[in-house]
């Protein structure tokens, strides 16, 4: 089921990671299409400050040609701007505006600029009076102020093009950021359900101790031992009598009664493993042959204070150990055969005594 579990979360991991990528990639197109915008965007405001120039000085130029004074310079500068908004050259740096309405607007308002400066001759040469100079700017005042918010209208829909692209960026910002702590949590939910299965794998069902998986990690370190340790190893004498005569969740029972007592004895600092069916080991760091053996006779004594209770199975069990201040140099995995040894003789010890108060039982 945990398994399961865990592909499932990889799964969505990896849907996860997918749509982050698509929403990166969006970004992307997003961010570029903001710098067009502003590319766009860029000149938009002294193309529309100059055909508002064009606007005013025009009908100064027609003002002061009505009063006799010519000024061919600033016919000349008027053509020289009409000529940078449509063509984008000349000395004032405009740029050429890719809008339909505007560039409509200034066509109209370029071939009626060149009606005007024919009607300007007029007025050099007939007089003011004699000509449509004055109606004339004012229609040519009009298509300017056309030509102005054509501008201008651009101007505001590159600004809202590029309001909204930077909403959908926030938008797409938000979504990555949203996939980025549920990614998270999914990692940190796999690393829970892993580091479970891990303990799973290390633990033994029964007493919920280290199992012999454990045990074996912990014995694969072949570091010389360098403080003073010790290991001891227990094995439960009564285990196959009580499956055969009780049965095997009696056994069971007894199992986890032994290993219940062990870790209330031993410190939780220590090492306390099931090493195999009836066998448990424990390692027990920075210690001296004193703490043993006192620590070995509260352990008899909490079995015997277990035993007195009429409605548990009694228990019984043969125990070895060894520690490293008697063994020289040594691993952890030699110290623990030594205990071993050590615990088969003291069970054969034990069946011998057994033996022979079942037979005085006899007599």
């Amino acid at each position: 089921m945990l398994n399961r579990e865990i592909q499932s979360d990889r799964k969505n991991k990896n849907i996860i990671g997918m749509m982050q990528s698509c929403l990166i990639l969006i970004l992307v197109v997003l961010i570029i299409m903001i710098m067009v915008q502003i590319t766009r965007l860029q000149g938009t405001a002294r193309v529309i400050n100059y055909a508002g120039l064009v606007r005013g000085d025009t009908q100064r130029m027609v003002k002061l040609e009505i009063t006799g004074s010519r000024s061919d310079e600033l016919i000349k500068y008027l053509d020289d701007i009409l000529s940078g908004l449509r063509y984008q050259d000349g000395h004032y740096d405009l740029v050429k505006l890719h809008d339909k309405e505007y560039q409509d607007k200034l066509q109209v308002q370029s071939d009626y600029w060149e009606k005007l400066r024919t009607e300007i001759e007029a007025v050099r040469s007939k007089g003011y009076q004699n000509t449509d100079i004055v109606n004339m700017s004012e229609i040519y005042f009009h298509m300017a102020d056309e030509t102005v918010f054509a501008a201008e209208n651009y101007s505001e829909k590159i600004a809202v093009k590029i309001r909204t692209i930077e909403l959908l960026s926030a938008l797409d910002m938000l979504c990555l950021v949203i996939l980025v702590i549920m990614q998270t949590l999914t990692a940190m939910k796999m690393a829970m359900k892993n580091k479970l299965l891990e303990q799973r794998a290390y633990t033994d069902a029964h007493t919920g101790l280290p199992n012999k998986g454990a045990c074996e990690a912990l014995l694969r370190d072949q570091d010389t031992i360098v403080v003073p340790t010790a290991c001891l190893m227990f094995v439960l004498n009564n285990l196959k009598t009580t499956n055969d005569t009780m049965g095997h969740s009696a056994g069971d029972r007894l199992i986890m009664d032994f290993a219940r007592l062990l870790r209330s004895v031993i410190p939780d600092k220590h090492f306390v493993g099931r090493y195999g069916g009836d066998e448990f080991m424990a390692v027990i760091y920075h210690t001296s042959k004193t703490e043993i053996e006192e620590l070995l006779q509260s352990l008899s004594r909490e079995k015997d204070r277990w035993n007195n209770n009429e409605n548990q199975i009694p228990i019984d069990y043969a125990c070895g150990w060894a520690i490293s201040t008697d063994e020289g140099t040594c691993t952890l995995q030699m110290l623990l055969d030594k205990a071993d040894s050590d615990m088969y003789e003291n069970k054969q010890l034990c069946k011998k005594r057994n033996l022979g108060s079942h037979q005085e039982t006899q007599k």
